[in-house]
């Protein structure tokens, strides 16, 4: 376990496990409307089951090999939400330290508590309690593009790496691989997104529950007959939100929150989540071509 390189802001008390928490007043590279939105959520989706975190685990560590995580390394989950990439990787790692700004550290402490290579620390990036050069993998699955600023906020994370270390990073993709139709279909989300996710909390979780049921829902309904019948044409792949073909009402209903209450999203090219890591001294950046778009690995210049 590895010593915090200053003393915590506070501890919170739950379930007879003590959290230390860095986050201050002082933190700047954050949108507090956002970790409060996240903080909501991850506390109503705090349950995950082992097939799930498998199956969505194994789409977003596809390119993660052994070389860059193995049972030496020790780890960091930039914005662990409810730490259930945590609880993926446990069994393949030395240590992981799971941090995050909002109050889903209760929610990750919870899922985590019978790993005793995993802690969970309340932090954000402008925070992380650890000296540079601390990790030798970090993570952040879903976290920068709803950063204000996405690269200062890679370029903090990639400090806390070894030279030699490996970042494993997504972000939502801007559809540079898709059409117009496709794009004019998410135009047109983005501007409910941004109504929905203004709401009061309770009305903003009722409807995205609402829209998992009658927007998501019939669509990966209709993926999954495509499919059927024409499992290698593609043709499925084709049709919005096909991604979650496979993906439990659970993970349906809770991405559903996610895309549309949250107040700050972001979203960046292939070439650019490239240029990000490049400029931020990462190398032989690897890009999945495989979905979620855009998920890719790379290595800290020695």
């Amino acid at each position: 376990m590895l010593e915090y390189s200053r003393k915590p802001v506070k501890e919170i008390d739950f379930n007879d496990v003590r959290i230390a928490s860095f986050v201050s007043e002082s933190d700047q590279n954050i949108d507090i409307d956002t970790v409060n939105s996240f903080g909501e959520e991850w506390i109503k989706f705090s349950s995950f089951s082992e097939e799930e975190i498998k199956n969505a685990g194994d789409q977003y560590f596809d390119i993660v090999t052994e070389e860059i995580c193995n049972s030496s390394s020790v780890v960091l989950d930039m914005g662990c939400g409810t730490g259930r990439w945590s609880k993926y990787l446990a069994n393949r790692v030395n240590f992981i330290e799971a941090i995050d700004p909002s109050k889903a550290v209760l929610s990750a402490s919870h899922l985590t508590k019978d790993l005793n290579n995993v802690r969970v620390t309340q932090a954000g990036v402008d925070s992380i309690p650890f000296a540079d050069e601390s990790f030798d993998f970090a993570m952040g699955v879903g976290v920068y593009h709803h950063i204000p600023d996405t690269q200062k906020a890679v370029r903090d994370t990639v400090k806390k790496i070894k030279k030699g270390g490996y970042l494993l990073i997504y972000l939502y993709y801007s559809l540079d691989n898709r059409g117009a139709g496709y794009k004019f279909i998410f135009k047109m989300s983005t501007i409910i997104r941004k109504i929905v996710s203004s709401m009061p909390n309770r009305l903003k979780k009722i409807t995205c529950d609402f829209i998992a049921l009658f927007v998501y829902l019939p669509f990966v309904m209709l993926a999954r007959l495509f499919k059927m019948f024409s499992p290698k044409g593609g043709i499925w792949e084709k049709i919005p939100l096909s991604y979650y073909h496979d993906k439990s009402w659970n993970i349906i209903k809770n991405d559903a929150l996610d895309r549309f209450g949250t107040p700050l999203e972001q979203r960046f090219s292939k070439k650019e989540l490239v240029q990000i890591l490049e400029s931020c001294g990462m190398e032989d950046v690897v890009v999945s071509d495989g979905l979620p778009y855009w998920h890719a690995v790379g290595r800290k210049m020695k």
